[in-house]
């Protein structure tokens, strides 16, 4: 299937996302002066132009309103419009700071055709407020050479080259003084340009204009960056009423559950993490995901993991589309032949439910051993359900099940310089050890400690209380060498 791109060019979006009335514009600082950088149609037709010194748009037109350019504001702007463009097609890239690449490769047909498409695309972001060019062609760079050049249309596969042969340079966005160099050798088209030897070109001006000038005719390949990776499965519903109130928003997720989870049981596989993208009706694209420990497709289980995270949604004016994807699945089968085994999978799937609504309210883990015999390096959090490698060796001894992330220093006092603690002080109090356990020595890890670090001598201890600890000493003991005592852990 050859591919098809619809490039958006949105060249006032600086100035038309501050949603004021009247004559706006947007300036910047560009080193020693202040220029206008956008403005809107109504500040146009008064004579503003981008890249005018600010005080000559100020003496064209006293009453504008000036706002100066915010960079970060324009990029998240442009990320919302993104995803809002995901309701047309699961892969959508930002370009620049005023573009948006979207590849309707296969899915032109739902829309009634490209130019079908094309046409709904710019009406809905016209109803936004919002300037649009859009084009669509069999190469990316071809699509965004026609918007830049103020031109639209679709263009068929295979006529790239013509299509944007006559252009102007700037359809290019080349670098200024690049553009004077080629205007001044009588080349003022990308056709023009194309038609000239290759290698003196790149020898002269650069392969960076080769690669432009290959983009622009379909020759080279401009990569997409997706904002969001496509999912492996998705389903959607649209609203001609949009849906506004709780009960509405759970009904029609009950619906794409019932219609994913029969896609993904047709398909032998289950998801692991799902997302719900809704799409209000004023543009604005609201996301809540939620992830299981086990791969599963049970809608009653999944609805349960949504309904509390509904409540970050904010449909203020309703939403018009909303859509829930599956990013990543993974197989699943059906129960085992046997009883036994039957059993055991339904009790590790109920498990994993379990734990599944645990991990909505808080994190849910579990300790895996780590190639290291340093203590606090000796495990590692995991998934409930992640498997965890094994090591030969670790812990023979006996472990707390969980250290102290921040061991406090200790009082102790032994009978001699290396026996086990006879008593320890802890806070402002002091407890009579009954039991110990020890010396363990823990040498440092030479390839990543510093020099400096100590040996730790841990023991086993049970105090008159009852209580079981892991304390360690820091350090020889030495006459001379100061060494401290803290409390790593506790046994259940």
């Amino acid at each position: 299937m050859r591919r098809r791109i619809l490039a958006l060019l949105l060249p006032r979006l600086p100035v038309e996302r501050l949603r004021r009335p009247g004559p706006v514009a947007v300036w910047a600082q560009r080193g020693a002066r202040r220029v206008v950088t956008s403005a809107s149609a109504e500040a146009e037709a008064a004579g503003l132009r981008v890249g005018q010194a600010l005080a000559d748009a100020q003496a064209i037109l006293p009453g504008v309103i000036l706002v100066a350019e915010d960079p970060a504001s324009d990029a998240a702007a442009l990320e919302r419009l993104a995803l809002w463009c995901l309701r047309f097609t699961p892969q959508v890239g930002m370009e620049g700071g005023d573009g948006l690449l979207l590849d309707i490769t296969g899915v032109e047909h739902l829309f009634g055709g490209e130019a079908a498409l094309r046409t709904e695309v710019l009406a809905r972001l016209a109803r936004f407020g919002l300037t649009a060019r859009g084009a669509v062609a069999g190469a990316a760079g071809t699509a965004l050479a026609l918007v830049r050049a103020g031109r639209g249309g679709c263009v068929a596969t295979g006529q790239e080259a013509a299509a944007v042969a006559p252009l102007s340079l700037a359809a290019l966005r080349l670098d200024r003084g690049l553009v004077s160099a080629l205007q001044g050798l009588g080349l003022r088209d990308l056709g023009s340009v194309a038609a000239q030897p290759r290698a003196g070109l790149v020898r002269r001006f650069g392969a960076g204009l080769a690669r432009a000038l290959d983009e622009a005719m379909g020759h080279a390949t401009r990569p997409i960056s997706p904002i969001r990776p496509p999912p492996e499965m998705a389903v959607a519903r649209d609203f001609a009423d949009p849906v506004v109130t709780r009960e509405g928003i759970e009904a029609a997720l009950g619906l794409l559950l019932e219609d994913l989870c029969r896609a993904l049981r047709e398909a032998g596989r289950g998801a692991r993490r799902m997302l719900l993208r809704a799409h209000r009706v004023d543009g604005a694209v609201q996301e809540v995901a939620i992830g299981t420990g086990l791969p599963t497709r049970d809608p009653k289980h999944l609805a349960r993991l949504f309904r509390g995270r509904l409540e970050q949604l904010e449909p203020d004016c309703g939403y018009d589309r909303i859509a829930l994807e599956a990013p990543a699945t993974d197989p699943l089968t059906g129960l085992q032949d046997g009883l036994g085994t039957a059993g055991r999978t339904a009790r590790r799937e109920e498990l994993a439910q379990l734990l599944d609504r645990l991990s909505q309210r808080l994190p849910v883990w579990r300790l895996a051993p780590q190639a290291s015999h340093w203590p606090e390096r000796g495990v590692r959090r995991i998934g409930p359900f992640d498997e965890a490698e094994g090591f030969e060796g670790w812990a023979a001894q006996p472990r707390p099940a969980r250290l102290l992330r921040r061991p406090p220093f200790i009082g102790a006092i032994a009978l001699l310089p290396d026996a086990p603690p006879s008593l320890l002080r802890i806070g402002r109090d002091s407890h009579r050890v009954v039991r110990a356990e020890g010396p363990e020595r823990f040498e440092p890890e030479w390839w990543r400690d510093r020099p400096d670090r100590r040996l730790r001598d841990y023991y086993r201890v049970e105090l008159a209380s009852g209580a079981r600890l892991w304390v360690c000493r820091i350090g020889l003991a030495q006459p001379g060498e100061d060494i401290r005592w803290a409390l790593h852990g506790h046994f259940a």
